[in-house]
């Protein structure tokens, strides 16, 4: 029974939107989640509601699937933390400075303080000034310095008294040293005299100014003990000046901050420290008054800023995306200043990471990115695994010396990351990196199609309706939305299957809508899809024209007409990266004496993939199955790709292959009208391929450059006729009986089209009826053993 062609209506399935009651994407209700990606949702949501650590999640899938925008869909609609937010601030350590400490707020709190902070300074600045500027003051320290004076000056004039009493006076030198002095009389001796003097005088003399040179000198030292206390003494009382009025004005900031012990503590050491540094206030000393206000933003000390690195706003929780994961962008950094040529740091010049902003909500990043950037996988890991952001310079990380020296304490981490990225990246992470599967424990694997059914096409026309609305686009109109559909359908390479790759959708739309306006439409229509897709194809179609124009002008050899004995038309598709073509092929065969093996000159000239040589082995094991059972096949045939010169691989050729190899044993010729592709099995059964409707399109095409024919044609698995979204030109050449598509089950079939024949079947007695492939083949081949016998005897 000869073998019936494929109907037009098997060729294309038409978008008939049952379900769909409106006219046009405008009266459609969007979508607030991505349609088709239920498993990866749910994903998503079972990893958000796990506290515990390392339910972070790795979201799988090809770019374009919109898992990003998912995700963001479901954590701005759905995610509902039960922790509140925070505010991370770095303040001062007044213990040590190397060492900043770390305040945690509540939400929206962070800003408030460095507020309130900056007016105390503000306040400071002004009354502490004020209060060592005025007649009280004055005299409490006049006071103190006089009896400093009167006790000095007391002290001393007993010591010049007890002096005279030995005819010595007590001076002071141009260098304001003491010396003691004889005296002739009530004047100094000169050197003259006091040398006249007896010597027992002069002996006198010395020993009484001996004496005296040690209650001197224990009097200078009870004098300096008197300054230090004076010193203590002023201290205490600038200490006492200051304490009242930083206590005065500290006294509103403490009550307003008594819920929270962190910013208590602060402000408590925040105090002794001001009473202690009270001359960056005074401003004493100009230079290291200068230098700690040497603040980049603020005019107020520099030890005493709050330092917000991370604001919330109150009730939210933050969702960050971090397109440049780089060390510092990631785990933040400490700035350098530079102060009339000193440089240094401090908390106040440490900056914020992606990390510190998304702590207490998610964190999302391309695991790509990630791993391309150095130390920034190993830093997130440690992060993740000690649940706390340590501000480590990458300079430390990589031994390097730094002039950063600050050692910050590490803020405690609450966050979920997600990571996007494909299967291989997947792969490598999981074989490579053992605590991979310990910090990403939920995989969110994206699918890339849906099935295509009439609740399935009401959902994706709201899902077309959302990026209508949320591009502001124009509105597509019902003969649009199917279109759309229909173009999903064959994206899918299913009939059954819808195309989850957004990302193509919405950039159709966006071109569909450029088109739109172009033609002043006040919506899309599906002659602007129509020619947005055109459009598409004509931008990055240059490599198909290319290879067509072989076809023109005849450098590629190929006939579509007649037929010819072992040559066989197979068909191929060819791609770059965003586009994929179908290309025919011409596949010869050749026989000569041998043993029965087929040689794949694909392989032989090391072209040959390894799954198009598994294809040859399998085409052999039938064909030895069909002809090899009693005796050994006396040929040796040779197989090959004609004019391919990039390699071959792939199994889709090998139902092509065996018919070749059939057509030269039998010498049947083979119809060069039509084309086949479809890969086989041990037993001959017919398996499907990808790329089918290239396929097609492109022997279409071919035939089309060569000169149409009725009997024009492909043969392909019946089991890719799902797969089939044809292009119209195809579908109405098919309708009109101007061309052909064959479903076959079994390779008999495609012989039985392409040699003209009966394949044949074993009848009772073990043997091929004469008119069939199989009966010439073995006819053939007895004639060749025969004729072997003959020559040996």
């Amino acid at each position: 029974m000869p073998q019936k062609p494929l109907t037009s209506d098997k060729l294309y399935r038409i978008a008939e939107l049952k379900k769909l009651n409106a006219s046009s994407t405008k009266h459609l209700e969007p979508l607030d989640e991505i349609v088709g990606q239920d498993r990866a949702r749910h994903a998503v949501e079972f990893a958000m509601s796990i506290k515990e650590k390392g339910y972070n999640i790795y979201a799988i899938g090809q770019n374009g699937l919109g898992k990003r925008t998912m995700v963001m869909r479901y954590l701005k609609h759905h995610w509902q933390p039960t922790d509140d937010a925070y505010d991370w601030c770095y303040v001062a350590n007044f213990d040590d400075s190397r060492s900043p400490k770390v305040l945690k707020l509540p939400a929206g709190q962070g800003k408030k303080l460095k507020k309130d902070i900056e007016k105390l300074m503000n306040k400071l600045g002004k009354s502490l000034p004020l209060a060592f500027d005025n007649e009280m003051y004055y005299s409490r320290a006049d006071l103190l310095k006089n009896q400093l004076a009167e006790r000095q000056e007391l002290a001393l004039q007993t010591l010049s008294a007890d002096a005279k009493e030995h005819s010595v006076s007590l001076s002071i030198t141009s260098q304001g040293d003491y010396q003691f002095i004889a005296l002739n009389g009530e004047e100094p001796h000169s050197e003259e005299t006091f040398d006249a003097l007896p010597l027992s005088e002069q002996e006198a003399f010395d020993e009484a100014i001996d004496k005296l040179q040690i209650k001197l000198r224990g009097l200078i030292r009870q004098m300096s003990v008197w300054e230090e206390d004076y010193a203590e003494q002023q201290q205490s009382l600038d200490e006492e000046i200051a304490t009242e009025v930083v206590s005065h004005q500290l006294a509103k900031l403490k009550k307003t901050y008594e819920k929270l012990p962190e910013v208590k503590r602060y402000l408590a050491g925040m105090e002794e420290d001001i009473i202690e540094n009270m001359d960056i206030f005074l401003e004493e000393d100009e230079d290291q008054a200068a230098l700690a206000y040497a603040a980049l933003d603020k005019k107020m000390p520099r030890r005493y800023q709050v330092n917000i690195l991370v604001e919330q706003e109150e009730g939210e929780h933050p969702v960050v995306i971090e397109d440049s994961p780089s060390y510092h962008n990631i785990f933040g950094y400490v700035e350098n200043a530079t102060f009339k040529g000193t440089v240094f740091t401090d908390f106040s010049l440490i900056r914020t990471g992606s990390l510190h902003k998304a702590n207490g909500g998610v964190l999302l990043i391309d695991a790509i990115k990630v791993l391309e950037r150095p130390y920034v996988w190993d830093g997130l890991k440690r992060a993740l695994s000690s649940k706390q952001i340590t501000l480590s310079s990458l300079e430390r990380e990589v031994s390097l010396s730094g002039t950063i020296s600050l050692d910050p304490q590490p803020i405690p981490l609450d966050v979920k990351i997600i990571l996007f990225g494909d299967y291989q990246t997947y792969r490598t992470l999981q074989n490579y990196d053992p605590e991979f599967a310990e910090l990403f424990r939920v995989t969110a694997d994206f699918e890339d199609d849906m099935e295509r059914d009439d609740n399935s096409e009401q959902k994706y026309a709201q899902f077309i309706a959302s990026i209508c609305h949320h591009k502001n686009m124009r509105h597509c109109d019902k003969s649009a939305i199917a279109r759309i559909i229909e173009h999903s359908s064959r994206r899918a390479e299913d009939q059954k299957k819808l195309s989850l790759h957004s990302g193509d959708i919405a950039n159709l739309l966006r071109e569909s809508n450029y088109h739109a306006a172009q033609s002043k439409a006040n919506m899309i229509r599906a002659m602007h899809v129509e020619k947005a897709l055109a459009n598409r194809d004509m931008r990055v179609s240059r490599l198909r024209d290319h290879f067509m124009e072989g076809f023109h002008n005849g450098t590629t050899l190929i006939d579509t007409k007649g037929k010819a004995v072992g040559q066989v038309n197979a068909l191929s598709v060819l791609a770059t990266n965003d586009f994929c073509f179908g290309s025919p092929n011409r596949i010869t065969a050749t026989t000569a004496y041998g043993e029965g093996q087929v040689l794949d000159i694909e392989r032989s000239a090391s072209l040959g993939g390894n799954i198009h040589s598994k294809g040859v082995m399998i085409l052999t094991a039938f064909l030895t199955s069909l002809l090899g059972k009693k005796a050994k096949i006396p040929l040796t045939m040779h197989l090959t790709f004609e004019q391919s010169y990039n390699g071959v691989d792939g199994d889709s050729a090998s139902m092509a292959e065996l018919c070749a190899v059939m057509s030269a044993i039998s010498g049947i010729p083979v119809r060069q009208d039509l084309s086949i592709t479809g890969s086989m099995n041990q037993f001959g059964e017919a398996q499907p391929i990808g790329g089918v409707n290239e396929k097609i399109e492109g022997f279409f095409d071919v035939c089309t450059i060569k000169g149409p024919k009725q009997s024009q044609g492909v043969i392909i698995p019946k089991s890719n006729v799902h797969n089939l979204m044809l292009r119209k030109d195809v579908v109405h050449a098919v309708e009109k009986g101007q061309f052909q598509i064959y479903a076959i089950d079994h390779v008999h079939e495609a012989m039985e089209l392409l040699l003209g024949l009966p394949a044949g079947k074993l009848d009772a007695k073990g043997k091929y009826k004469a008119n069939t492939v199989l009966g010439k083949a073995v006819t053939q081949l007895d004639e060749l053993r025969s004729n072997t016998k003959s020559k040996k005897d």
